[in-house]
Formats: C-alpha cells, structure tokens, sequence
C-alpha cells in the first residue's frame, strides 16, 4: 500500500511531514484537507478521532497522526539517509529532544496568535493574546538561535526530520511578523537554506496548487473520500 499524508491547509504543520517524506524519496501520495471544513468532519475524524493534521496511512496501513510521531516514523526509515537516528542512541535522544522542543516550545509560542487571528476576538482580547504571544516566540527564537549556534542543521553537519519541521513552523513568522528573523542570524541562515531546498519549493507548490516539481517519491494527490473509502474498505 503506498502512504499517503493527509496534509491541512492553509499552513498547516503538515508541511514538515511533505518536506520530510521528500527527502525520503520513497513512495507516497499526499490527500489534501481544508482546515476547518473537512478537518473537523465526521468523516475526517473516522481515521483521526481529534479531528487534526496530519494524518500518515503507511505502507502496511496503519494510522498514525501528530507531526512528532510521523516525523519520528520517517526518520526511522531514513536512518541510512541521516534523517533519523537509531533509538537507544545519543543521536536518537537529541534529536527527540529537539523535535519536541519544536513541537511544544516553537509550535506552542504561535498558538495565541491563530487564536487571535482566527476566532475574530475583540480588539482588547487581541492586543493581550498578542503581547503574551510576542514575548513567547522571542524567547523561542533566542533558544533555537542558541541551540543551532553555527551548526549548519538543527542536528549538525547534516539535515534530519527536525529541520523539516522547523521550516513548516517558522514560516508562520511571515504572517505574523512577530520578530524579525534578522535579528536571530543562526535561524535566518538556516531559514534561508531551506527555502532553497527543492523539497521544500515543492511543498509551498503543492499547497498553493501551483505546478509542482517532485526530487522524491511523490505518486500524486488523492481526493479525501478516496482516501477515505480505501480506509474503511481496509478496516472492513
């Protein structure tokens, strides 16, 4: 069965996971879900109960969701690519920690932010969701800064699943315009290799719908109910 990542747009967390499976360059197929239409449907949630993004079918055809465990999944298979590290080994433990540290910590700082943006909150309730937020990705900012110091990846010399992850939340700055990324040159550096890689040109194409150029495995999009009606007949 080949994978498919059920992938959320607009700007969903998702993105990592599509730079991620890239890199891979093994089989697989992206479903696209609009958020919050289809995310939050009953149908959705038959094959993620909490009704998020993203969702990984692997190849034996079993479920797994939450960007830290398909990230960790994939980087188990790319272990001979320097994706991922064996587990039990002091690789495997630093790069756990920093794709928590991404996923708590990063992803967390934004959180009041789409909240605001998104909830059409008043004005007042705006200006304290944004001045908490603010101090909370500055701060976010100046750990990361630190902890990739002159390393040309998250994990050293060579590129893992974290700094695929790190990319599909860092974007979220350019909406928000928190900080300004030239403040924390470690982070612009590695920001701006990475928006020079093909893969992640790639995953800004496919969520834009423009014409985009695979350097992995990519098979295609599958239309949700496809998707989903082959889950079921599986589970069935």
């Amino acid at each position: 069965m080949t994978p498919i990542l059920f992938y959320g747009v607009p700007s969903g967390c998702s993105f990592g996971s599509i730079v991620a499976l890239e890199w891979l360059g093994r089989p697989y197929q992206l479903s696209r879900i609009e958020m919050p239409e289809t995310v939050t449907s009953d149908a959705y949630r038959q094959i993620n109960p909490v009704g998020e993004t993203p969702t990984l079918r692997t190849e034996s055809g079993h479920v797994i969701s939450e960007s830290m465990s398909i990230l960790n999944h994939l980087g188990a298979l790319g272990i001979d690519l320097g994706l991922g590290h064996k587990q039990g080994t002091p690789g495997f433990d630093q790069l756990n920690q920093t794709l928590a540290f991404l996923n708590t910590s990063f992803f967390g700082a934004y959180v009041p932010l789409w909240y605001a943006l998104e909830h059409g909150s008043d004005e007042s309730e705006k200006r304290v969701l944004t001045e908490f937020a603010r101090a909370k990705v500055q701060k976010v900012h100046t750990d990361l800064s630190t902890m990739l110091g002159d390393q040309p990846w998250l994990m050293g010399d060579h590129r893992t699943v974290a700094d695929a992850y790190f990319i599909g939340i860092a974007r979220w700055n350019e909406y928000h315009q928190v900080v300004d990324r030239r403040d924390y040159p470690n982070l612009q550096r590695l920001y701006d290799r990475l928006e020079a890689d093909p893969a992640v040109i790639f995953a800004h194409a496919i969520e834009d719908q423009r014409d985009a150029v695979s350097s992995g495995g990519f098979l295609g999009e599958v239309p949700f109910d496809d998707a989903l009606a082959v889950d079921l007949l599986q589970a069935a």
